[in-house]
């Protein structure tokens, strides 16, 4: 589930056979005491069907279906699929789902946390605007996701030790 917008990806979960009542249940732990959102935009896949459009409807939000044949409808989620694809399963043996649990968590903090967004104006989901440069700053990288990227940071100038004078 990503959030349009500030691109930020709000849950995920993961399964090997998904079901109507596995993605009613996701459904509720991505929306806890009813906070979710107004509109839900999802394609016409079967595995959505009578307990995810009864959760749904439960918590008041309105399920916009996509039109069939057309992947530019949902165009946010089908990048976000793509990029998680590219960026950090094509470089992985997944043998469980835990390991796959573990690995997209790990990619979820890296796409709030540190990945500018194109969509956005290259700003990050989870991070607040930074109007200028820190007067003595230096920008250090900090590699994430295995080192398969980075994350640029301004961190203040360690200043010089002086020996004491006794």
């Amino acid at each position: 589930m990503i959030e349009l917008g500030s691109r930020r990806l709000v849950h995920f979960g993961v399964t090997r056979n998904p079901t109507d009542a596995g993605l009613a249940q996701q459904l509720r732990e991505a929306t806890p005491f009813e906070q979710g959102p107004r509109f839900l935009i999802r394609d016409n896949d079967s595995k959505y069907s009578a307990a995810f459009a009864r959760v749904a409807a439960g918590t008041g939000i309105k399920v916009l279906w996509t039109p069939y044949g057309a992947p530019r409808a949902n165009g946010v989620c089908e990048r976000f699929l793509g990029r998680v694809r590219r960026e950090r399963l094509d470089h992985f043996l997944i043998l469980s789902d835990r390991r796959l649990h573990r690995v997209m968590r790990e990619y979820e903090g890296y796409f709030n946390h540190a990945r500018p967004h194109q969509g956005i104006g290259q700003r990050i989901p989870c991070r607040p605007l930074q109007k200028a440069k820190p007067s003595g700053t230096q920008v250090v990288s900090r590699p994430v996701l295995g080192g398969l990227h980075h994350d640029y940071q301004w961190r203040a100038q360690e200043r010089p030790s002086y020996p004491r004078v006794a």
